[in-house]
Parts: structure tokens; sequence; C-alpha cells
């Protein structure tokens, strides 16, 4: 089996054979705290599944319905706790509905207080009983953690909250001073990007697309009116649209306005992040004439805020230059959850409150543009010919030289040192961008680390090769071609892992199925001249010298067959560089 192959099967048993679940007869009881499956990955943000009630209300005794859905999963944990007080402990019990699907566990000191799977076969429906305490908080919440597969699972999705039907009573603060709350208005009609650049600076994403016609349009637009700036800001309203000013591109330390959908209304609001925190909602009152609009799929808001806002630090004066981030994602309740995709961030600082402009931005960062580009250079396309030309294609310069060397030497030393080159230098590149190890890259920089050694301990085991006759060569040989067939197959895993990430913004599932194309025609051409060489092989059989490795070195003597091989070699190198354009195309969205 070639290299690629193998990295491909390699891939497809991951990907489809790998155990759902570390628990998979769901006795989870040593998470009941953290409700967080020991799996060595990062949970998925959002939410696609659901749960509900059959009543909101409760008294002590009483049996609520409790029925988690959705897409099909393997595994789930299900507890009820202080709305009030989410770390604490389980409260109250439950009963079965259904036995062959679902089990009752115990956490903490009270039986019964959670549910989980009883095994791996996958589900889209659970149905449970919650029992009310009689020492019951007010207000209880339930939490879910579900596991559609291995590497992929859900922590904690927060649920409906019940009350008990006799509230506590009702402790009122005073205050001296109430900040203002803006009043709220309905949006009569969409947006529009007519005025763009003329009258008002935008930011959209398509460039060119207007919130007016098309739902997937993101849009946000500036107008100065006197001393005060009129927003507008749209996107397909799945939970939250939101726009951040900063002074560098990096989340952090930025003013924030988010757009949140809470039932049914908006809230529209500003706030302030503090690091690579959750933003913080900071007074309202800074914004007036505050209006939203959510209809065919499309969330809008407007606001108008004063350009300079002397009292509050954390509201950025307008006329100051910045970059514009556009974000957008799921809201539960009104809380906005992280965005399942890059933000998308202009590539200089504009001045939103100067000459009217119509921009753009990219989603993907500029440095893992290139890191993407030069990682499929690399291993897509210069190792791949590299490995061709040394193993098939000594015959077809036998004693040509280049620079006192042998010409297919020469072109392989030249593509395999370029390899290590641009691997090195691909390498570094999301170092400098995240200025830290990424923990939400799963087993993708691993696999980069593990092809950077490899790669870097190519060169240095042929500096130090054994002479031809020696009788160590022959080691040296098995283990160069060993470890650069290790570095492929995990090069080709790590290029499918990267692929799917949000930093890079591949466009899903047509890059999958392009890198499955480039393997294909990768195995294709091998085989093909694999074939070319054993039918050589058996025609030339007497002519082949006694001490040659044939899956190392298939040397054949005769002139017949070389211009097939020049051919193939051609069409192969002509293939690779339109699979290597398609994905640079992708990448940098041309």
């Amino acid at each position: 089996m070639t290299p690629v192959a193998a990295a491909l099967v390699l891939w497809l048993v991951i990907y489809f054979t790998t155990p759902v679940d570390s628990y998979p007869d769901g006795r989870v009881e040593r998470v009941c705290g953290s409700m967080m499956p020991q799996h060595g990955h990062d949970p998925q943000a959002g939410t696609i599944h659901s749960i509900t009630v059959d009543k909101t209300t409760f008294k002590p005794g009483d049996q609520i319905k409790v029925t988690l859905s959705g897409p099909q999963f393997a595994g789930f944990f299900i507890q009820a706790r202080d709305a009030s007080h989410l770390e604490g402990s389980a409260v109250g019990s439950f009963s079965l509905i259904d036995d062959r699907i679902s089990q009752l566990l115990t956490c903490g000191t009270v039986q019964d207080s959670a549910v989980s799977h009883v095994n791996k076969r996958k589900k889209s429906m659970v149905e449970v009983y919650w029992i009310a305490p009689s020492n019951a908080p007010q207000n209880v919440q339930f939490l879910v953690t579900v596991v559609a597969k291995y590497s992929i699972y859900w922590v904690k999705i927060p649920g409906p909250i019940v009350s008990q039907t006799t509230p506590p009573p009702v402790i009122q603060i005073s205050t001296t001073a109430a900040l203002p709350i803006p009043t709220k208005s309905a949006l009569t009609q969409r947006f529009s990007a007519s005025g763009c650049g003329r009258s008002k600076f935008c930011v959209r994403n398509p460039t060119s697309c207007d919130p007016e016609r098309d739902v997937e349009c993101f849009f946000l637009s500036f107008q100065k009116k006197a001393n005060s700036m009129q927003v507008e800001l749209s996107g397909p309203g799945k939970g939250y649209v939101s726009f951040a000013l900063s002074h560098d591109q990096w989340m952090g330390d930025d003013d924030y306005y988010l757009c949140v959908m809470d039932g049914q209304t908006v809230d529209v609001n500003p706030a302030y992040t503090t690091g690579r925190m959750h933003p913080e909602i900071a007074s309202p009152g800074v914004l007036q004439d505050i209006a939203w609009r959510v209809a065919d799929g499309v969330l809008q808001c407007s606001f108008r805020r004063a350009i300079r806002i002397p009292s509050s630090i954390e509201r950025f004066p307008l006329n100051g230059s910045y970059y514009i981030f556009l974000a957008d994602g799921d809201a539960e309740n009104g809380l906005i959850r992280r965005h399942h995709r890059q933000p998308l961030i202009t590539k200089k600082m504009f001045n939103v409150s100067g000459t009217p402009e119509d921009v753009g931005g990219s989603r993907s960062p500029i440095l893992i543009k290139f890191h993407g580009a030069m990682m499929f250079l690399a291993w897509m396309t210069t190792v791949s010919i590299g490995v061709l030309v040394a193993r098939f294609f000594k015959p077809i310069w036998p004693t040509s030289t280049l620079c006192g060397v042998k010409i297919w030497f020469q072109v392989h030393r030249i593509l395999m040192v370029t390899t290590v080159m641009l691997t090195a230098v691909a390498f570094i590149l999301p170092f400098l961008y995240r200025r830290k190890w990424s923990n939400r890259a799963g087993y993708h920089p691993y696999l980069g680390c593990v092809v950077m050694a490899l790669a870097v301990l190519q060169p240095v085991m042929a500096i130090f090769r054994p002479p031809p006759h020696s009788p160590r060569r022959s080691l040296f040989n098995w283990t160069h071609w060993g470890g650069g067939t290790a570095a492929r197959i995990i090069a080709v895993a790590a290029i499918f892992l990267g692929m799917n990430l949000q930093a890079l913004d591949l466009p899903d599932p047509w890059d999958t199925y392009t890198m499955v194309g480039f393997v294909l025609w990768h195995v294709c051409i091998d085989i093909l001249l694999e074939l070319h060489s054993f039918c050589l092989l058996r025609s030339e059989s007497g002519k082949t010298e006694d001490d040659q490795t044939w899956i190392l070195n298939p040397s054949f003597i005769g002139e017949e067959g070389h211009t097939f091989k020049k051919i193939v070699l051609t069409i192969y190198i002509c293939g690779n560089f339109a699979f290597l354009i398609t994905f640079l195309a992708a990448i940098y969205q041309l």
C-alpha cells in the first residue's frame, strides 16, 4: 500500500471507527460534578440538542417529564441543579420511562439523582421523569451533556428552569439612582446597502452582498449624524450577531455591541471584553433609538450613540481608527455562546466617522492562510513529486548529471529540501498567530509536531548515509524510506484534520472531498507506475543486479517504457498543481 493510500485508510479508520465514549456503559458517576467526558477533547460550542419539560412549576413530590431530543447521539448525562448555583450538587431524583436506553445514577448523597445511557447505540430522544424533593430550591434548572461521538460532545447544555408554585418572599432593594433604560421599537423593513461608500461606512460579508435581498449577508454600517453615529447590524438570525472595535486583530479589551435573540424579543446592549473572556454586558443607557427586527431568518438591529462618551472608558470614541470584528453564533435564554466559526476581521484599521468606505474582511487570519498554503505546497506537491522521481525515474537518467550529481538525485534532493523548508516556516506561523499552544485544534497540532520532527530527521539521516556498497547502506535505505513514509502518512492525516478548523475557513464538505480526490489521484498514479515497473521487472528479470532491493530501488535496464514514465510524470505534476491551485483559491477566497 502506498503511503498516501495508507494515510487515507488511517483517516477513515479514525473518523468512522473511533470509540464513541470512554464510558460506553454510562457509568459516569466520577464526573458527576463537572459533567465533562474524559475524552481529551474540547467540548463543542453552542448546541444542536434541546431539553423540554411538560410543565414549568412544581411542588414537592411532583413529577415533571423531561425530554432530550435532537440529532442522533450515543451518550448523555442528565441532572437537575439549583438554578442560582449551577455548580452545586444534584437536586431531586429521576425515574425511568425506558430502561433499555437509560439508567439511574447516584451523584453525591442523593440516590437516583442523575440519568445516563446504558450503551453506545445511537438514539435521538430520551424521556425521563424528575421527582421534586421536599427541600427543593425555588428554581431548578436541568443540565445535560450529550456525546455524539468520542471527539464531539456538548457539556452542560442548559435546559428549562422550573419553579416552585409558592415563591419565597421578595426582598426589595432600593437604589438612589436608576440607570436609564432605552426604549425599543420595531424595524419595518430590511436594511439596504445603498449608500455604502458614499453616505455611510459599510462592512459586508460576502463582499458586495445586500442585506435587503441576501439572507446570508453579514452587514454593518455607520452613518454620521451631527455628534452621533447611526449603526445598523444585520446577519442570519441563529442566535446573535455582534461587532467590536479593536486596537488590534486579537479578541480582548474591545468595545463590543451585541444583538441577541431572547425568546420573542431581541436585546441590544454594549459590552466589553477583558482578555479573551466572555463579553461583559454594560449599561445600555449609552444607546438611543434602539430598534430591531427578526424576519425571514435575518436578525437586524440598529441604534444611535454619541461619537464620544467621556464618562465611559469602555466605549471607544468613534472618531478613532480601529479594526472591526463581525461575529455570530447561538444564544440560549439571552446568553451568547462561543461562535462556531472565526469572526470576520477587517484587514486594516478604519475610522468609521471619516470618509465613507465599503470594505470587507476575512474570517481566516493571513498567517493561518500562509500556514495552510505552505503545508499544501509541501505535502501535496514537492514531497509527492520528489518521492516519485526517486522511486521510478532512476533508469531514465542513469548517468546524466547536474552539477556533478545524478539528475534524479539532484531533483529529489532539491524537492525534499524545499519540503523541509516550507514545513519549518509553516510550522512557526500558527505559534506567531496564537502566541501559545492551541487547545481547540484537536489532534492537528500534535500531528504537526510529529511531521516537523520527521521532516527534519530525514535530511539529517541523509547527511550521514553510508557509501553505496557499505553493509549498513541497506539499513539506511529502509530507515530513510520508513521515516519518509511515516511523515507523509501523518502529514496527510494532519491536513485532513486541519481543513476543518475554524481559522482556515475552508468550505465544508467541499474541502474534504477535494482532499480525498487528491489522495485517490496519487494512489492511482502510484499503482499505475508500480504495475508498469512490475511488467518491466518481469521482462528484465535477468538483467537486474543482485544487490538491488526492489521496493526501495526499482531500477530496470532498457529504453522501452521511459517515454511512458515521462508522460505519466508530466500528467501527475499537472494534476498536483491543479489540486494545489484549487486549494489556494479556496484559502484566499479567489
